[in-house]
C-alpha cells in the first residue's frame, strides 16, 4: 500500500536534516503505529506521505506509484477535531464530499450512513458544542472516512481525552476498522495504545537525522480484548519499547 524509498528531507529552516535515506513499507489493509519522542519526526512522515512536504530525495509510492502523480490516496485525522462550530454534525462531516462537488442528496445519504456507523445519528443536527470528547473524535473519524481515501492517517487523535474515553475510542476504533478495512497508519506516544491497535509498530530511535523505524510485530490476533495486555509476552514487549524509547538501545 505505501513505501518509502530512501527519502531523505530537512527543514529549509533547519541546518540538520529530518529523515535521510529511510525505506519502510506498510501493507494493504495493515494497522501500524509509530511510535517515538516528541520532535522525533512522527509528524513529519504524516507530512510527506500527504504531501504536505516533498522529500529532497528518494521515491514515495502507494500502490507502487509516486503520490506526486495520484490523488485522494491518503485521509488525515488530527489530534484535534477541527470540527467547524457553526456547523452541524451532518455538514462537518460532508466537508471532504462538499469539496468534491458531490450533489447535496447523495452527500446527505452517505453522511447518514456514516453517521450511523459511528453511532451519531441522533446528533446529525446538533453542533460541536453538544458533544463530549469521544463524540466529537467519532464525528472526526466519520469525516476522515468521507474523504473516500483506502489509507488513514490519524496523528494522536485520542491524546486529549480521559483515560477511559480513550480505552473506550480504541476498542471502537478496531471495530471501525475491521468494518471499513482500511489501511491506518496511527501516531502515538502512548506504548499500549500502540500495542493493543497494532499489528506493527515502527519505533523512531535515532537522534536527527533518522535513516530507520525499526519494526516490531505485535504477538496478538484480532479480534482483541484488553485481557490480552496482561499475558506475560506482551507485559514484556510494553516494558521493552519503553525502554527502548527512553535509551535507544536496540533488541
Amino acid at each position: 500500500m505505501l513505501r518509502f524509498e530512501d527519502v531523505s528531507f530537512r527543514y529549509p529552516e533547519d541546518t540538520q536534516g529530518m529523515v535521510e535515506d529511510l525505506s519502510f513499507q506498510v501493507e494493504d489493509g495493515e494497522f501500524a503505529a509509530i511510535i517515538g519522542a516528541s520532535g522525533c519526526g512522527k509528524s513529519t512522515i504524516f507530512r510527506l506521505i500527504n504531501g504536505l512536504e516533498r522529500p529532497d530525495s528518494g521515491k514515495i509510492l502507494v500502490d507502487e506509484k509516486p503520490i506526486e502523480t495520484i490523488k485522494n490516496y491518503c485521509a488525515f485525522m488530527p489530534q484535534k477535531d477541527l470540527l467547524f462550530p457553526w456547523r452541524s454534525i451532518e455538514k462537518n462531516v460532508c466537508l471532504p464530499m462538499e469539496l468534491a462537488k458531490v450533489p447535496s442528496e447523495a452527500q446527505k445519504k452517505r453522511a447518514a450512513q456514516v453517521l450511523e456507523q459511528v453511532g451519531l445519528s441522533d446528533y446529525a443536527k446538533k453542533f460541536p458544542k453538544d458533544l463530549s470528547g469521544g463524540m466529537k473524535q467519532r464525528a472526526a473519524f466519520a469525516r476522515t472516512l468521507l474523504c473516500g481515501a483506502d489509507m488513514l492517517l490519524l496523528d494522536e487523535p485520542f491524546s486529549a481525552l480521559d483515560y477511559l474515553t480513550r480505552v473506550e475510542m480504541q476498542e471502537w476504533l478496531l471495530a471501525q476498522w475491521a468494518h471499513e478495512h482500511k489501511t491506518i497508519l496511527f501516531i502515538t506516544h502512548d506504548v499500549e495504545e500502540a500495542i493493543f491497535l497494532a499489528k506493527t509498530i515502527y519505533i523512531i530511535q535515532d537522534s536527527r537525522p533518522f535513516t530507520q523505524m525499526e519494526r516490531i510485530e505485535v504477538p496478538l490476533d484480532y479480534p482483541r480484548n484488553r485481557e490480552a495486555l496482561k499475558r506475560s509476552e506482551i507485559v514484556e514487549l510494553k516494558e521493552s519499547l519503553i525502554g527502548k524509547l527512553r535509551t535507544g538501545v536496540s533488541l
